[in-house]
């Protein structure tokens, strides 16, 4: 098991490197190759995406979700193929792989985390239900790593499991140096999207087009569309409650249109320490990449003075109640999370192709929590996990919110 602070050379596995994501870190990586060589790359579908890739960046494997998907790929011929759910868990745990970089969407990426962090792998993660889904399953083996290390500095599951979203990025850097003890709460910032000032009569009849114009952020569609419901702010907060072991009540959410100030810790003596950038996720990426170090980055620095002024309000739960739905799904554990965020990415995708309203998301999250999050076993393993997603999701692909009968 190699040191998360490691200075040599690492290799890299790169798990949904087609993705918004998983591109911005190929410019990262790319812009740094004499502190990293990427061992393996893995895509969903997008084969001659992830062939581009390889010809550029030469891994030693490539892995696709099916196997036919490598047909008449221009690959370097000597990467390796690897094909379906197996072989992500087989990238991430190589023993030419130092650090596991995780852009993928789905409960299935608890795996490859899993295991990647059992084989004493660093985690840079950016998917969502490795922790609003699997937190009680990930962080205590981020803690096992954190006590084995003889690296009093590095004492932290986070060295381990590193968030790349840019407001727990924040909330990072502002703890690094301070003890959670002098903790008093932690400050999730985010834009409010794109109908932060919509009337509820524009909210009914938001459309595509409309919600998908982020005033600050360039996204992927699904992240976007999260934003314009407040439901990632919601499923945010779950990911703070893993991350930083910290209480749901002190835990709090501060609408800030101009994306500047990317979220902040409160300290008990009344001090608030905040993380300011540019909205670019180069700059998160790359601080999970390089810990504890710092490099240049192509992300420019905020201009204050260009800027000029800084806003910040309350959310309004009642405009967006996706937000208070997903932290009572928190509250109530990982069944309850499990649902909100299979159920979120169902009711994105039917938004996006009309067969749901805007309104509908909000509604649809909370009829599958009440549905699925609890009276059974709220201790949920990997296996239950995806069982529990699949069986959201095919209770509300279609049809009425009400779900199968």
């Amino acid at each position: 098991m190699s040191s998360p602070s490691s200075p040599e050379r690492r290799g890299v596995a790169l798990l949904g490197s087609t993705g918004s994501i998983g591109t911005q870190a190929i410019e990262v990586l790319a812009a740094h190759p004499e502190r990293f060589r990427v061992v393996g790359l893995a895509a969903g579908r997008d084969g001659s995406k992830l062939a581009e890739q390889a010809r550029q960046l030469r891994p030693a494997v490539v892995a696709l979700a099916q196997a036919d998907s490598f047909a008449g790929l221009d690959l370097p011929v000597d990467t390796e193929q690897a094909a379906g759910d197996e072989a992500l868990v087989e990238l991430a745990t190589r023993e030419d792989v130092d650090l596991v970089v995780v852009a993928t969407g789905g409960v299935v990426s608890l795996r490859p985390v899993l295991a990647a962090l059992r084989a004493g792998k660093v985690v840079a993660t950016a998917n969502k239900e490795t922790l609003v889904a699997g937190g009680h399953l990930v962080m205590p083996e981020a803690r096992r790593l954190a006590a084995g290390t003889s690296l009093q500095h590095m004492l932290s599951p986070l060295a381990w499991l590193r968030p790349i979203d840019s407001e727990h990025s924040a909330i990072w850097q502002c703890l690094v140096g301070e003890s959670m003890s002098t903790v008093a709460a932690l400050v999730l910032t985010g834009s409010g999207g794109p109908f932060l000032d919509a009337t509820p009569d524009e909210l009914a009849t938001a459309t595509v087009e409309r919600a998908l114009k982020h005033p600050t952020w360039t996204m992927g569609a699904k992240i976007t569309i999260d934003s314009a419901t407040l439901a990632n702010k919601g499923l945010e907060v779950i990911e703070a409650h893993w991350l930083y072991d910290v209480d749901y009540d002190a835990i709090d959410v501060v609408i800030h249109p101009q994306s500047v100030v990317h979220s902040a810790v409160r300290f008990v003596d009344g001090s608030l320490k905040a993380q300011l950038g540019t909205p670019d996720m180069r700059l998160p990426i790359q601080y999970a990449m390089t810990y504890p170090d710092r490099r240049p980055s192509p992300a420019a620095a905020p201009d204050l003075i260009a800027t000029a002024r800084l806003d910040f309000r309350a959310p309004d739960t009642t405009r967006f109640p996706a937000l208070r739905i997903a932290r009572q799904a928190g509250i109530a554990g990982p069944r309850a999370s499990a649902a909100l965020i299979a159920a979120d990415d169902v009711a994105v995708s039917r938004f996006l192709e009309g067969s749901l309203d805007f309104n509908g998301i909000p509604r649809l999250l909370e009829a599958a929590v009440e549905r699925f999050g609890g009276g059974r076993d709220n201790d949920p393993d990997v296996e239950d996990l995806i069982a529990l997603d699949a069986e959201v999701r095919a209770a509300y692909a279609s049809g009425p919110i009400g779900g199968a009968a």
